[in-house]
């Protein structure tokens, strides 16, 4: 089973690449803001769970999050492989995803890192700020916010990725076809 991470900061072209590898790999995308969406519209026991935190103004526990990964797993058995999108974020995050898929007799396979330099990020952002319609895309402050929450918080997850030697960097800035080239070079090195 191929189980992907992609990773990179806001405007690094997730969307974009993840939509590609899916369709190259036939793979189940499992993004955790969907996850809370379904869960939260079915009013699952987890997502109840998770809006009584909501409502408080807490993050959702970890335990929360990864109960709705593990029942994405569960209903898509049979599937190729996964790809994490927004997911894990955090150090606490890994750990447990990897707790979950070894009980599943899985692990990570690799952890993409889409690598842009900040003053393509804020551009990136700012033109899909034009077109999507999405204040926060146009708002300088705001994005320069949500690169260091990324950069402070999100960061620390591609070190642990790199201690057991499945981080990648892919150079994230030119055309989407030459990025999507180099994720596929990484991804098929592992697949033997």
């Amino acid at each position: 089973m191929l189980n992907i991470v992609l990773f990179g900061p806001p405007g690094a072209g997730k969307g974009t690449q993840s939509e590609k590898i899916i369709a190259k790999y036939n793979l189940v995308h499992l993004s955790t803001g969907d996850l809370f969406r379904k869960h939260l519209k079915e009013g699952t026991d987890l997502g109840k769970k998770a809006q009584s935190f909501m409502d408080e103004g807490r993050l959702v526990p970890d335990e929360v999050v990864i109960g709705m990964v593990d029942d994405k797993m569960e209903s898509t058995a049979g599937a190729a492989g996964f790809i994490f999108d927004g997911f894990p974020r955090t150090v606490p995050q890994a750990e447990a995803l990897d707790r979950l898929l070894t009980e599943k007799g899985e692990s990570i396979s690799l952890m993409l890192l889409l690598d842009v330099p900040k003053e393509e990020l804020i551009k990136r952002i700012q033109e899909r700020g034009k077109t999507s319609g999405r204040t926060d895309d146009q708002d300088l402050e705001k994005i320069n916010t949500r690169i260091e929450v990324y950069e402070q918080e999100t960061l620390p997850v591609a070190e642990y990725y790199q201690q057991q030697n499945k981080l990648r960097k892919i150079h994230g800035v030119g055309g989407i076809e030459k990025i999507f080239d180099d994720i596929c070079q990484e991804i098929d090195a592992i697949k033997g």
